[in-house]
């Protein structure tokens, strides 16, 4: 039986402790030989809203996940023309790796998927875990009408009550208040370090 290797996509606008604690408590509960982080080079249902380059986001992530023996940072969508599409990345590491994929999805991207491009080849090519997260509501039989046996590919867990955001993090940054101890102190540092977020345009509360 081949590993299995768990994927967690995403912006990482910048990387933090919730992602890096979804990637941990899905490795854990499945079992996984690893998990690859993926930033994304042009994600498609966020067009022109990243803030820091690819190569800062990429940058911080190796930083995040560097203390981690089985994380590993994959610059897969960034080194590739054209939007970040999920389906195109699966396929090439299926192509790529002996092992079985399995997608790591947050409750508000599980939520979205319907509208993710090519998903059918999605669930084909990669099972998924779905992680809650503190103020995510998810309708499963909203999403079992919309995709039709996407329920038997699915493997919920119950994910860590961290309450972080990106955008949140920007604002604070682009305000003059603290991030640490909410992402790792390598990734303070850089951001400090490069003066990314300072006028970010975030929406203050």
């Amino acid at each position: 039986m081949s590993s299995r290797i768990g994927i967690l996509g995403g912006t990482f606008d910048p990387i933090h402790y919730g992602h890096l604690a979804i990637a941990e408590e899905a490795r854990v509960a499945l079992h996984l030989s690893r998990v690859m982080v993926i930033p994304a080079g042009e994600q498609p249902l966020k067009a022109g809203r990243h803030v820091a380059s690819s190569a800062h986001r990429l940058a911080m992530a190796h930083l995040a996940c560097a203390g981690n023996p089985f994380f590993a940072v994959s610059a897969i969508e960034i080194e590739r023309a054209g939007p970040s599409y999920t389906a195109v990345t699966l396929q090439q590491l299926h192509d790529q790796l002996p092992d079985a994929l399995c997608l790591i999805l947050g409750a508000d991207a599980l939520a979205d998927l319907p509208r993710w491009r090519d998903v059918q080849r999605i669930l084909e090519l990669a099972s998924l875990v779905g992680v809650t997260r503190p103020g995510a509501t998810l309708d499963l039989v909203r999403l079992a009408r919309a995709l039709p046996g996407v329920l038997e590919r699915l493997t919920l867990i119950d994910g860590p009550r961290l309450d972080i955001s990106s955008s949140d993090l920007r604002r604070r940054v682009a305000a003059g208040k603290p991030i640490r101890y909410q992402t790792p102190d390598a990734v303070v540092d850089y951001i400090a370090q490069h003066g990314l977020y300072r006028h970010s345009g975030e929406p203050h509360p």
